[in-house]
């Protein structure tokens, strides 16, 4: 699962570096030299990123370029942990009822339900769809997001059935 954590420079989990080179494949190591991961994509103004155990993307700005190699604010360790929080938090949003938002930030729909891993989505075209629930996100204002726009989503729809709809 990838995750986006924009709150680290928030935390003072960063170290500052506006416009560190970054390129995929630069190893990324603590303030002690010990490796965190390695960047596997640039996106943007953001950095994914593979640990031992997660990806995740990362503001560049968290990140300074040292001795050829990426220097990151936090352990691998540390950061394993607070991708595992930041993860178990936004699950908490995905229940039925919350409003399902699309890539551009406009509402598609709601959860209907919430069952096993898999969350079911009434979209406001009138049909629902089955995800697992690691493809939404929970935001902070009760929220879910999704990172498909409705054009997106209605072509999933239309190409496959859910499985509700072929009962």
């Amino acid at each position: 699962m990838r995750l986006i954590l924009c709150t680290f420079g928030a935390l003072g989990l960063a170290v500052a570096a506006p416009g560190a080179a970054q390129s995929v494949g630069m190893q990324i190591v603590d303030t002690a030299g010990a490796p965190v991961g390695t960047v596997t994509a640039i996106q943007g103004e953001n950095v994914q990123i593979k640990t031992d155990k997660h990806e995740a993307l990362l503001p560049k700005a968290s990140f300074t370029l040292s001795n050829g190699k990426l220097l990151f604010g936090m352990t691998q360790a540390q950061l394993n942990a607070k991708i595992e929080e930041s993860a178990a938090s936004s699950q908490k949003a995905v229940v039925a009822g919350a409003t399902v938002n699309g890539s551009a930030g406009v509402a598609l729909g709601k959860i209907e339900a919430v069952d096993g891993g898999q969350v079911t989505v009434s979209l406001n075209s009138g049909k629902r769809i089955q995800l697992p629930s690691t493809a939404l996100r929970g935001n902070a204002d009760g929220t879910v997001s999704i990172g498909y726009s409705a054009e997106q989503l209605d072509a999933l729809v239309n190409g496959s059935a859910s499985k509700e709809e072929t009962k």
